[in-house]
C-alpha cells in the first residue's frame, strides 16, 4: 500500500502519518526530495554524483520513496529517472510543502543545489543514457 493512496476522509490517520514520517527519517531521502523539489526530473546518476553515494544506495532510497508514493519513475536505457508525484491528499501535500519550506532555510540545501547545478553542467550527456 502506498501512503500516497491512503485517504481517510481527506486526512491521514496517526498510523499513516507515522509511516510517512518514517520514510522521511533518513538524511539521504530528505536530500533526494529536496533536489526533486527544485528539478522536474533527475536520473539515478545525478543523485549518485551529488550525494556521493553508490548506485545501489541511491536506488534503494529512491525505491522507498517510490513505494511511499512520493515519486514516479521512468526507465530510459540503463538508467531510471525520478520525479515528484503530485500529492492527491491534502495532508500529504501540506507535509511536503512544509518540508520544502523547512529545508529551504538550511545552508546545506543551498549547497546541494549548487552542487547539482555544477554536476548537470559538466556531466557527459551520454552517461545517463
Amino acid at each position: 500500500n502506498r501512503l500516497y493512496e491512503y485517504k481517510t476522509y481527506g486526512r491521514v490517520n496517526m498510523k499513516e502519518a507515522a509511516s510517512f514520517f518514517k520514510v522521511l527519517a533518513d538524511e539521504a531521502r530528505l536530500k533526494m526530495l529536496w533536489l526533486l523539489f527544485n528539478r522536474q526530473e533527475l536520473c539515478v546518476c545525478d543523485f549518485m554524483a551529488v550525494l556521493e553515494i553508490t548506485q545501489s544506495k541511491a536506488s534503494r532510497h529512491l525505491r522507498i520513496l517510490f513505494n511511499a508514493g512520493l515519486v514516479t519513475d521512468r526507465r530510459a536505457g540503463l538508467w531510471v529517472y525520478y520525479a515528484l508525484r503530485p500529492a492527491a491528499d491534502d495532508s500529504v501535500r501540506t507535509y511536503l510543502e512544509t518540508l520544502k519550506v523547512i529545508l529551504s532555510a538550511r545552508r546545506e540545501a543551498f549547497e546541494l543545489l549548487k552542487k547539482l547545478e555544477v554536476w548537470l553542467a559538466q556531466k557527459d550527456q551520454t552517461s545517463c543514457k
